[in-house]
This record gives C-alpha cells, sequence and structure tokens, in this order.
C-alpha cells in the first residue's frame, strides 16, 4: 500500500488501482480528482473530518464509493448511504479490509457533549483512532497520530504513544498549529517514537509512504 498524507485529519492509502480515503473534513483542500475511490471512513461527525462537499466531490467520480462511519456519522449524514460501523465490527471494501475501534471523542470540555468516534486499522497495518486514545487489541505498524487540537495535551499524546509503541507513526490533525508550533509536537513525538524502536515521519500535506 501507498499512503499519501492531506491537509488535517485526511489520508488516502492506494493499493494497486483501488483507494480508501480516511476523513475528508473541511480543513482539507478540495479533493475534487480522486479516482479509484472504493470506500470512505468518517471516523466521527465533526466537519474537519467530513463535509458534504467532499463527500460529493469523491462520490460524484466513484459513485460505488461505500462510506463508514459511527452512528453519530449516520445521523449527522442522513442523505448519505453511510454504512454504520461501532467498537469491533470489521468490513472488506475493495482491497482493504477494516477494522473499527473505540466509541467515543475524547472529551474537550465537561460543557461540550462527547460525541461518536470510531478508529479504524487497514489491513492489520495503518491505524488511526480519530479524535481519541483509543488504544488498539493489537501491535500497530503504523500510526497516524492527532498533534493539535483542542481536546488534545501532548503530553496525553506522548503517554498513547509510548502506550501504543509504533513501529512507525506521522501527524495527523495538525491544521490548527502554527509552523513553530507543528516542530515543537513533532520533536516531542520523535522522541518517543525512537524511544521505543519506532521511526516518525514528518510527512507534509502532498508527502507519501510505502507501507
Amino acid at each position: 500500500m501507498k499512503l499519501a498524507k492531506h491537509e488535517h485529519a485526511c489520508f488516502l492509502l492506494t493499493s494497486g488501482a483501488e483507494t480508501l480515503v480516511v476523513d475528508p473534513g473541511d480543513y482539507t483542500l478540495p479533493l475534487s480528482e480522486l479516482d479509484g475511490v472504493v470506500g470512505i471512513v468518517i471516523t466521527h461527525e465533526h466537519a474537519d473530518h467530513w463535509t458534504p462537499e467532499q463527500l460529493d466531490r469523491i462520490i460524484d467520480r466513484n459513485p460505488d464509493a461505500r462510506i463508514f462511519g459511527p452512528a453519530g456519522v449516520v445521523a449527522a449524514a442522513s442523505g448519505y448511504p453511510i454504512e454504520g460501523v461501532a467498537n469491533g465490527d470489521t468490513a472488506t471494501v475493495g482491497s482493504f479490509e477494516l477494522a473499527f475501534f473505540g466509541s467515543k471523542h475524547a472529551i474537550i470540555h465537561e460543557s461540550i457533549p462527547v460525541i461518536d468516534n470510531v478508529g479504524v486499522l487497514v489491513n492489520g497495518v495503518v491505524y488511526y483512532a480519530g479524535d481519541s486514545y483509543t488504544v488498539p487489541p493489537a501491535p500497530i505498524d503504523t500510526l497516524a497520530v492527532p498533534i493539535g487540537a483542542p481536546w488534545l495535551k501532548i503530553g496525553d499524546v506522548m503517554d498513547y504513544l509510548a502506550e501504543v509503541k509504533p513501529k512507525r507513526a506521522f501527524a495527523t490533525h495538525e491544521m490548527l498549529l502554527s509552523v513553530i508550533g507543528k516542530n515543537s509536537a513533532h520533536a516531542r513525538v520523535d522522541g518517543v517514537v525512537t524511544a521505543n524502536g519506532g521511526q516518525y515521519f514528518r510527512l507534509e500535506p502532498g508527502d507519501s509512504l510505502d507501507i
């Protein structure tokens, strides 16, 4: 597989002629020219992880693409054929084996309702927990690790990485950070990943990684 990072929480996985899209939200530049998309995973309902406009752009070119998301996404995107998934569910779409873990978004503040969120493990290799610190029940080769969010403290991210101990990791969910903030977070994350025997990749939008 090839992993291609896009802005913020969005990345693509490509196997042969097939592509899986994860979290195409409004902090990601328009995804207007994607072909071969067989599946779309939306981890939760917040707009930085999906928008109708992004889904329409993808579906217009890939009308048979299947869309997966938790119950909150099914409700929020009621005009789309979302396939509801929850903790422990699995699905196969094209050449991608999907396993879903977790159930709730990380707490932002006690005054803000906690919404549904699922993490996704793709082909047993690439894992993204969405906006949560859900630890998968298996060793992880490549982890998409969030580094900047209203719900996030970098110390918690470091503890999460120390628990998961991925072989490889790259940053996601970072568009709220300045260049200085990103570099600071990169350094902290890199230190934990490498201390646990892994390799950290400072991918920028447009960069790719062979999995």
